[in-house]
């Protein structure tokens, strides 16, 4: 099958939407109104030869109306019919469960198991089979196992909302409690042990494949409100990302969001994809988050006419989720090759640049505006077996440690020196130093067999007056939890000494504020200290290797390579991380080092 853009259009009938009965009161008037809206949202996409997936809410369950329109709208545009986890609170819902909560993820393990067969059983009687494909926010590895062991048939889920975690609920006035960040920014086949980690193996293979709730900005959207930032287009109206210098209403950020997906294929062997989920809560007549109705349905529909004049040109595919599911694991047999986004500005004008990669071991982002510091990083290798849901310890927080969090825990830019989680490299000679960081450049990505490799664009840094042109190149193997860095000296310095500090400053958690390190274990070769917050290091020279022990969450962080000395050190209680470094010094040539991700018992 050809590589290609393909979309996922998904649309959920929620008759009895949260977000309205709390803002407009209850009653008939509010199922009236969301019935229109799902019918012109469907309406949209048909108009323009597109074909959408009804994910069927619980409260729908309860409409004969909504039944007929599924069944008339699956026999005349082959939409599929889907059965939704989002769309709970409804009267029937709530006076059956006797509860005000609603997410699938956060109910006890029997409450999860009751009500997915509640909601699943509903589903049969009304349409006489079992659905192809699910939804909610997000899913628990406990939930998706259940629902493949009862109910097969199933092998499409919208499983997590990309980067919601405690920007979110800053955003939503400290009131948003529920986090779910730090999984894959597009499709991936769950692990059964954590359904943020791509599988490793068949047989670790949840058996369905997993999209997620948004197709959101890489770079907007992880450094500030990931709301604002989205392909669902209220996401840009409530960025307040449209209008013209005419006052009319524009939103080519939208569609340049949606062509910044398309060019994704670039970096993935041809494929890219992109998707809309949305619920008829964006587009009440009462207009919301500033934006009149008219404006409001009129992105909708704008929305709609470009993927369908993408489709027309022969740009797109428009697929329901159960026929996306077998185009991925088609084009994707190769469970440990990385999913890759160099991702550019496209929102403010800066010449900023990501590099995102995600496979079974890692997701990991480089920022070449900072030399190609990494800024991000989640150890999926440990395969953290976390529960979620009342009765464990992460009731409300569903979101996969990092170990490098430049928004929670800061980068090399702190209040306190050295405090920030950051993976960088700094420079010295002649009695001055600069770290790669201060550096900005861009990068060139390169496909390997089996191994994604980036090429820093050279850039010059002057120290006691030298010039000393330095390229960064990173190769990361793919499933193998292994990152080589080279920092290679271009132009002729003569003998001048130049110091490589190759250096990862790191912490763990999901949340800014940091976890009891007292059972982290620091070393270097053979000798080691448990971390005490004393600021004691060890020092060593032409090590093996430098590295950190994480029980808390199985995690092994070792560096190894060139050096003439190799460091770890401990930090304070008013700067509780961890910091690995491998020194170098040369006057021509290149250095190597590697960083390595493990699991630990």
């Amino acid at each position: 099958m050809d590589k290609k853009f393909v979309v996922n259009i998904i649309h959920r009938p929620e008759l009895s939407p949260e977000y309205a009965e709390k803002a407009l009161g209850k009653g008939e008037g509010v199922r009236d109104e969301s019935l229109e809206i799902f019918k012109f949202q469907q309406n949209c996409a048909h108009k323009y030869g597109l074909k959408t997936t009804i994910q069927i809410t619980y409260a729908s369950l309860f409409s004969d109306v909504i039944i007929e329109m599924a069944k008339a709208d699956h026999e005349k545009y082959a939409d599929e019919i889907g059965l939704s986890l989002l769309g709970l609170p409804c009267p029937e819902f709530k006076e059956k469960y006797k509860t005000e909560d609603f997410c699938i993820w956060m109910f006890d393990e029997k409450r999860k198991e009751e009500i997915v067969d509640d909601v699943f059983g509903k589903f049969y009687e009304k349409f006489g089979f079992y659905p192809e494909s699910t939804s909610s926010y997000f899913l628990d590895a406990y939930t998706i196992n259940y629902i493949k062991k009862k109910y097969p048939t199933v092998k499409c889920a919208v499983a997590t909302c990309w980067e919601e975690g405690p920007k979110a609920y800053h955003t939503c006035n400290n009131s948003w409690y529920t986090f779910m960040d730090g999984g894959p920014w597009n499709p991936w086949i769950p692990s059964k042990l954590n359904s943020h980690c791509p599988a490793s193996s068949a047989e670790d293979d949840s058996g369905i494949v997993a999209i997620p709730h948004l197709s959101r900005d890489l770079m907007a959207c992880f450094d500030g409100n990931g709301s604002n930032f989205g392909t669902h287009p209220q996401n840009v109206l409530r960025g307040m990302i449209y209008y013209n210098e005419k006052g009319e209403y524009e939103y080519p950020y939208l569609y340049n969001l949606i062509d910044q997906y398309n060019h994704l294929a670039k970096y993935n062997d041809g494929y890219s994809y992109n998707m809309m989920f949305v619920g008829p809560g964006w587009l009440n007549k009462r207009g919301r988050w500033e934006a009149p109705y008219e404006l409001l349905a009129k992105s909708y529909d704008d929305g709609m006419k470009y993927y369908g004049k993408l489709k027309a040109e022969g740009k797109l595919a428009d697929m329901t989720m159960s026929e996306f599911a077998d185009y991925y694991r088609e084009t994707h047999p190769n469970y440990m090759r990385g999913e890759c986004a160099l991702w550019k500005d496209i929102l403010y004008g800066s010449r900023k640049e990501y590099f995102w990669y995600a496979d079974p071991a890692m997701r990991t982002c480089f920022d070449f505006n900072q030399g190609g510091a990494m800024i991000d990083l989640r150890p999926y290798i440990a395969r953290i077996p976390q529960k979620t849901g009342i009765g464990t310890e992460n009731i409300y927080d569903a979101s996969y440690p990092y170990l490098i969090q430049i928004n929670y825990r800061a980068g090399f830019f702190t209040h306190y020196a050295g405090a920030g989680t950051l993976r960088s490299c700094k420079i010295s000679c002649r009695g001055e130093s600069t770290d790669l960081c201060l550096c900005r450049s861009m990068a060139k990505f390169e496909r390997l067999d089996s191994a994604v490799r980036l090429t820093v664009n050279p850039v010059t840094v002057t120290l006691g007056g030298l010039d000393i042109e330095i390229q960064s190149v990173f190769t990361i193997e793919d499933g193998s939890g292994i990152i080589m860095t080279e920092r290679k000296i271009l132009n002729d310095i003569g003998n001048e000494k130049v110091t490589f500090y190759e250096y990862m400053t790191g912490g763990f958690g999901t949340t800014e504020y940091q976890a009891d390190m007292s059972d982290v274990v620091l070393g270097v070769d053979s000798e080691k200290m448990q971390f005490s917050y004393l600021g004691r290091n060890i020092t060593k020279e032409n090590a093996e290797f430098a590295e950190i022990e994480i029980p808390n969450i199985l995690t092994k962080v070792q560096m190894s390579g060139d050096n003439d000395t190799a460091t770890v050190e401990e930090g304070i209680a008013f700067s509780p991380v961890y910091h690995l470094g491998l020194s170098k010094t040369i006057s021509k040539g290149e250095v190597k080092t590697w960083l390595k991700l493990q699991k630990v018992n």
